[in-house]
């Protein structure tokens, strides 16, 4: 395949302004097309898309968006023009064909991530944005990856991370992430709810400005254990986490029942709602704000954001997939670099 290349003409991109590394994500959903569209949407905001050249450009074609790629030099970090892309490139193991995951390319798909999360800690990215990834397909090729959140945390070292998604005008954090529904109870401990929680009130400080950050606290079992009857969950871990950091000075209002807990006169006057487990505080914020909805990672040493949605294979190379989400991950992360730039934060 022919590398077209062209040699961008725009102004000098200052290091005043965030610049952004997007992981192009599973090559065989929709990661490189949302890619592609961000060089007709966004491509002069300070983007770097790390991925296989090849591909981006294939998919391009077949989505009928062509787009030139420009090498991405780190000492000569200049703007793209519309339809240009700036690429690292990270070679893909086989050619990748829409909707057909090949297990091959999984390695590939890890070192994209590595390449975002190892220049955003020396500095040569201020954050990063990852388009979706295909969780069972890196397993089947011999990889332990439960998610990016945990190979992120892995990664930077990182031993206490925090998954929050934005959208909907709300913020959702979770207590547990990826596990099985029937592991939750045990998932939960005081020392894991409470290192949650500093993790959360520090972070909505340092990367989002909020000076006392108010945070809503859902009980885990229906009606928030109904006095012990329906759990006790509540009463031997949530409470006295909540009592031990109200007396440090966390706002923190809760725990309440999760099926009343999320209505407008309850968040008005939250910045936060921590629910205790995946499926519990997601379809709430999912319903509000699907395709423009953006996952945050907190409590690593970098800027992290994601979209809020799968590798939709189906949609893969047809020109239908909404880059929505992407775009609000993108703009995010520079916010939130923003921030940690004004206030000498990471």
């Amino acid at each position: 395949m022919k590398h077209e290349q062209a040699h961008a003409t725009g102004v000098s991109l200052t290091r005043d302004e965030p610049l952004v590394a997007v992981t192009m994500g599973e090559p065989a959903g929709i990661g490189p097309d949302l890619c592609v569209a961000l060089a007709h949407i966004m491509a002069t905001s300070g983007i770097v898309v790390i991925g296989d050249r090849e591909l981006l450009l294939a998919r391009a074609r077949v989505v009928g968006a062509p787009i030139q790629c420009v090498e991405f030099r780190q000492a000569h970090t200049t703007t793209a023009q519309r339809g240009q892309l700036r690429v690292c490139h990270v070679p893909l193991a086989v050619r990748a064909e829409p909707g057909h995951l090949d297990r091959a390319n999984s390695a590939s798909v890890l070192r994209m991530l590595e390449v975002a999360a190892d220049g955003c800690m020396a500095g040569t990215f201020d954050a990063m944005a990852t388009a979706p990834v295909h969780k069972a397909v890196i397993n089947d090729a011999g990889f332990s990856f439960t998610g990016h959140t945990e190979f992120l945390a892995a990664r930077t070292g990182t031993e206490h991370v925090v998954m929050m998604l934005v959208g909907g005008d709300m913020r959702v954090a979770l207590a547990t992430t990826h596990v099985a529904l029937k592991e939750v109870a045990a998932s939960l401990t005081r020392e894991s709810l409470e290192s949650v929680l500093r993790v959360l009130h520090r972070d909505l400080i340092a990367r989002f400005a909020i000076a006392q950050p108010r945070i809503v606290v859902a009980g885990l079992n229906p009606h928030a254990g109904e006095g012990g009857h329906l759990g006790r969950e509540e009463m031997e871990i949530i409470v006295p986490v909540l009592e031990k950091l109200r007396r440090q000075g966390l706002r923190l209002i809760g725990p309440l029942p999760a099926d009343t807990l999320f209505q407008p006169q309850r968040l008005q006057n939250c910045d936060c709602v921590l629910a205790m487990y995946h499926d519990q505080g997601l379809p709430v914020l999912k319903y509000a704000s699907f395709g423009s909805g953006v996952n945050v990672t907190l409590g690593l040493p970098i800027i992290r954001t994601s979209v809020d949605h799968g590798t939709a294979l189906d949609l893969a190379g047809t020109g239908k997939a909404e880059v929505g989400s992407l775009v609000e991950a993108v703009k995010l992360a520079a916010q939130l670099a923003r921030v940690a730039k004004s206030t000498g934060g990471g």
